[in-house]
Order: structure tokens, then sequence, then C-alpha cells
């Protein structure tokens, strides 16, 4: 089986049950709703994608974008964050070049793993010492590749590094780190070329309006009762979401609605032990329980819809 874990199923399933819902109570609310079931958020192309697809003409005038993401939060539980909520991600591939030859002849070869190795080394710095403590950030190497065989010196080898941000300045100050950093390495090693940079799967901010969150977190409380709101950290996964918000010319916000039982979640919790026991997106163990996820998730949808649309 292949699956990449996300909960959209769920995702799918809850917008599927408010659109039914405000169906059949169309008479107790006035105005446009339209749904949207976008593809290929995990490769950050399906915003994109659909508004070049000419969603606007589609959608006509829009008041406002809303939605919402399953977390590992507790089950029947939500999360609207005002203003940054998700961070920016970029990804980069460096490749770097050297001079080939056997693993008896070092001499006669520039290594491009010593290289490789150099940068990730060095790169662990650029968060810790260039960046403020408290302005979140994060850089990863989740990807070296290099080399066939043990006693071949290769001609290159290749970094793909993930970076996340909730500010201009830090992101633009992460990505001239990587060039600074990789293009000086190998100028060290002597390579014979400079580094090759390729930028790919790049998400915006997600930086939900401040006023339409408030609105929101009035809809669910108001719909729920004031024991839903959960308030999390802010959250260094991204989305694309937002996209289709500017697509369209709307402020939007979107929020977590929570996907672990509750049971297994404050048992987590009491012993320190959320980062170690509950399953987070994208992990092989993570399965939303079916209720009360999936009730929650539809009453948001329809509670936030509502809010808008006059009921």
């Amino acid at each position: 089986p292949v699956m990449h874990a996300c909960g959209h199923d769920m995702h799918t399933a809850c917008l599927l049950g408010a659109a039914h819902l405000l169906a059949a109570g169309e008479k107790h609310w006035g105005g446009t709703l339209v749904t949207v079931f976008q593809p290929a958020e995990e490769t950050i192309d399906g915003a994109r994608g659909m508004v070049a697809d000419g969603l606007a003409e589609l959608t006509g005038p829009v008041d406002v974008a809303l939605g919402q993401h399953v977390a590992p939060l507790p089950a029947g539980r939500l999360a609207a964050i005002p203003g940054p909520a998700f961070a920016a991600a970029d990804c980069v591939k460096v490749t770097v070049y050297g001079r080939g030859g056997h693993a008896s002849t070092p001499q006669a070869c520039i290594d491009p793993v010593v290289i490789a190795a150099a940068i990730v080394m060095r790169l662990q710095t650029v968060v810790a010492r260039e960046v403020a403590p408290g302005e979140p950030a994060v850089l990863t190497v989740g990807s070296i590749t290099a080399g066939t065989k043990a006693n071949i010196i290769p001609e290159t080898a290749e970094l793909q590094i993930n970076i996340r941000s909730y500010s201009e300045a830090t992101r633009t100050a992460l990505l001239e780190a990587i060039r600074r950093i990789a293009a000086a390495e190998c100028a060290a090693s002597n390579a014979p070329r400079e580094p090759d940079f390729e930028y790919f799967d790049q998400a915006p901010l997600t930086d939900n309006d401040t006023g339409v969150t408030e609105t929101v977190r009035q809809a669910f409380t108001g719909f729920l009762g004031e024991q839903v709101m959960i308030a999390p950290p802010r959250v260094l996964g991204s989305e694309d979401f937002s996209e289709i918000a500017k697509g369209v010319g709307a402020p939007y916000s979107f929020w977590l609605f929570g996907g672990t039982d509750p049971q297994t979640y404050s048992a987590a919790e009491a012993a320190g032990r959320l980062d170690s026991e509950i399953p987070v997106n994208h992990s092989p163990r993570f399965a939303p329980v079916i209720q009360p996820t999936l009730d929650v998730g539809t009453a948001a949808l329809v509670a936030a819809a509502l809010a808008w649309l006059g009921g």
C-alpha cells in the first residue's frame, strides 16, 4: 500500500458532510457557497494550479476563504491562530562538483562527498548563530546523494535542503546562508566549479486575517462551546491554501482540528511524551479517530460558513 497519511480523506469527508448539511438547510441562510476540493496539496502546486486554471472566474467575487486541516491534537478540539500560523517553506537542491577517481589515489581527486559533508556541518550553525532566539526557523538537510561504489570517488554530490520561516527577512537570510556556505566550502576544497542551486516546492507563509479568525473563533465557541478551543504553538508545517485566497482576492483563515484519541493524548501529555507517543501527519501510524473528529470537523466548517452566510 502507498499512502502519505496526512488526513485528506478526513478533509474530504468533512467538507462533503458540511456541504450536505448546508444544502439541506438552504432556507436558513443566504449567499453563495463554493466548496473547493483542492488537489496536490502535498506537492505545493495544487492551489496555484487551480488559480491558473481560472478559479476566480468560476467563483466570482469572494468575501472570505475558509479552510482546515486535521492535526495531532485531541479529537474534538479546534485551533484557530490569528496572524502567521503556518510557516513558509523552501526546498533547495545543491549540486557540488569535484574530480572523480579511484579511492586509492585521493590526491588526484577532489572529493565532492567531503565537500557535501562540510556543507552539512556548517549549515547546522545557521539557525543557531544567525537567527535571533525566539524567531521560528528550521533548516534541514533531508537528502545527500553521491557515488555508486565504495572504491570510487564520484564527480558530484547532491544535497536537498528544506527551510521553514515565519518572516521574509529570515527566509532571505536562510537562503543566502545556504548559497554562501556551499560556495565557500567548494572554494575551500578547490572545487573545479561553483555549486549549482535549484529551488523547488516553495510554499507561502499562511498569515491568517485577524478579523476573519476572530469571527471564526466566535462561531466555533458559539456552536460548540468554549471548551472546543485549544491554543497550540505556531506550526512550522506549511500550506498552500493562502494561494487560493490570494487568487480569488479574499481574506482568509485556515485552522486545525484534532484527530487524536483524547485519552491517548492526555496520557502522553501528562507523561511529557507527546513528541514520542503521538503520531504526527505523514507518520505511518497517523490515523485520525473517526469520532469525534468527523463530527467536529464537519461542524467547524458549517459554523464558520454560517458566520458569513447569515445563519
